[in-house]
């Protein structure tokens, strides 16, 4: 069995480490700080936007210590099914990729695929990695294998390669599309992204007269589906969370 990656706590804000000790909620943890009632390492702090280290420092609310909460950093690659809601809950009771995964820590899905979208999901508590990751200046590659009605033409592909289609009332950036082969009358499709907009290969390819059918992501920066079946997760290893950390230096 692959041996899971973790890595040390970072220094957090004080109202989010207070917030997930249980204090209160966010905004109530930062009237206690504005209030003067939290001490970290005995000395009282009156201003947000302090950082701890949980793991490290003593902090208390009115000389009560806070309880430490020894939390790993995990990190999971999921293979979402069709119709699975990416995100950590769903007020209309629908089927979440956290729902598929069995980890005692709480996790969150990196970025967003489409309900009807399958393949690669990332998930971790990892908020810092999370954000560089989804931050466009870092142009962290996201590959698709697409199946789309019919055979685009030469000039089609062209078009979506070199961008500007209009998508949430913004041109298209430009991207690597490819044919990989056709399925009766239909066409799948390499494509190869570093930008994220909602729905954007299903907006470009209806615009093009070509709706997609399938829509499967199979890698995220240096992360690769490989054979995980849909519905199967599994931690990353620690090559490969190395490996996430550079694509985003």
């Amino acid at each position: 069995m692959t041996k899971k990656a973790t890595v040390k706590t970072a220094e957090e804000r004080l109202q989010k480490v207070l917030a997930h000790a249980g204090v209160a909620s966010r905004r109530a943890c930062e009237e206690l700080i504005l209030a003067g009632r939290v001490a970290v390492n005995r000395r009282v702090v009156t201003e947000l936007g302090v950082k701890v280290n949980p793991r490290r420092d003593v902090i208390t609310v009115d000389g009560e210590p806070i309880a430490k909460k020894e939390e790993h950093r995990v990190y999971i690659i999921l293979n979402k099914p069709r119709d699975v809601l990416s995100a950590a809950s769903d007020e209309r009771g629908r089927q979440t990729v956290v729902d598929l995964v069995d980890v005692p820590e709480r996790v969150y899905p990196v970025g967003r695929l489409d309900f009807n979208s399958e393949g690669l999901v990332l998930l971790t508590n990892d908020g810092e990695l999370t954000q560089k990751l989804m931050h466009p200046s870092h142009h962290v590659e996201k590959e698709y294998h697409v199946l789309v009605t019919g055979k685009p033409s030469t000039d089609k592909l062209f078009r979506w390669r070199e961008g500007g289609i209009e998508v949430e009332g913004q041109p298209s950036a430009p991207a690597i599309v490819e044919k990989l082969n056709e399925e009766g009358e239909d066409t799948w499709l390499r494509i190869v992204l570093t930008e994220g907009r909602k729905r954007q290969i299903r907006v470009i390819a209806k615009t093009l007269k070509h709706p997609v059918k399938v829509l499967i992501r199979v890698r995220l920066g240096p992360i690769k589906l490989g054979r995980l079946k849909p519905g199967r997760w599994r931690h990353l290893t620690f090559v490969e969370v190395a490996r996430l950390r550079r694509a985003v230096k």
